[in-house]
């Protein structure tokens, strides 16, 4: 079945100003509705590298809903354990400034609770032939428990990456249980209580692997936007992958690609370094666009044996 993704859909509406952004002002510019969502972002990114995942996931009972299915089917995700109820999906409300970079954001979040019943009902099947899963760690608290409880029982590696830390701060004790989880370098200093904002790369290498043993977190990758990324494991491993000089036109979905290559990379076999420069290949060539997922890949490209 692939790599498995539980997560959330989201119905971006992104904001683009024509000149340079005014955050007290009225700015002409262009307004674009984008399918969104870590999770469903993920899923398709990871069908970009053409490893066919499964998503779990809401949607609404819309016609938006159905497009949102019928999109990540064509990229060739199985779309079978996706169920649409009323209100099954958020909003991200953006505004982007002149750079491509995010100026300010609103939320509204779908309930993660209506994801219990497709667990419930298909768990079992979704779980048992799966490579691994990847989920948003800060859903609704039964079903991360129900999310663990199968992985647990089917003996599979448990990936998780947050939309929210706030709510991820409350679920400390599930990062124990994961083999590797992945943030940003503000996320990261929420975890651990600091301040990562002028840390340099080279700085955050040897800090980490002390963090992450402290924590008992078996494995942890910290993005760092611009600076690249720093990884870490609890035996003491660690180092940092510069991120690529590329013209950025959009940063949206970014992290995700990121998140999509490195977890893809675990899964099948590649070390931390060479999962971490795979995630660092697939944000880069997302910046570049105004589109949330990466391009195209073959998994050849980057040596990943799924049989």
């Amino acid at each position: 079945m692939g790599i498995v993704v539980i997560g959330t859909v989201f119905v971006d509406v992104k904001g683009f100003p024509e000149d340079t952004y005014v955050p007290t002002g009225r700015n002409v510019g262009k307004i674009e509705y984008v399918h969104g969502g870590v999770a469903r972002n993920v899923a398709e990114d990871i069908a970009n590298l053409e490893l066919k995942p499964t998503f779990v996931a809401t949607v609404d009972a819309t016609s938006m809903g159905k497009d949102v299915i019928e999109k990540l089917a064509r990229h060739k995700v199985n779309v079978d354990y996706i169920k649409a109820v009323p209100d099954g999906m958020g909003t991200w409300l953006a505004l982007f400034d002149h750079n491509g970079d995010l100026a300010g954001s609103i939320s509204q979040r779908a309930d993660t609770y209506l994801v219990m019943p497709i667990l419930e009902q298909h768990g079992d099947e979704i779980f048992k032939d799966c490579d691994s899963i990847i989920f948003e760690l800060d859903m609704h608290k039964s079903v991360v428990k129900k999310i663990f409880e199968l992985a647990e029982k089917y003996e599979k590696k448990v990936y998780a990456l947050v939309s929210n830390m706030s709510i991820a701060l409350e679920r400390r004790d599930f990062l124990q249980k994961l083999d590797c989880f992945i943030c940003n370098e503000l996320e990261a200093g929420m975890l651990f209580w600091e301040d990562y904002a002028d840390t340099s790369p080279e700085e955050l290498c040897k800090v980490l692997p002390e963090k992450i043993k402290a924590a008992n977190i078996s494995a942890m990758i910290v993005t760092m936007g611009a600076k690249g990324a720093v990884y870490a494991d609890k035996e003491g491993k660690y180092g940092m992958i510069p991120a690529k000089k590329v013209v950025v036109k959009d940063t949206t979905g970014a992290g995700d690609a990121f998140c999509a290559g490195a977890m893809s990379g675990l899964t099948y076999g590649k070390t931390m370094e060479e999962a971490v420069k795979i995630g660092t290949i697939l944000s880069s060539s997302v910046i570049t666009t105004l589109d949330n997922v990466c391009p195209r890949f073959r998994p050849e490209e980057f040596g990943l044996q799924t049989e």
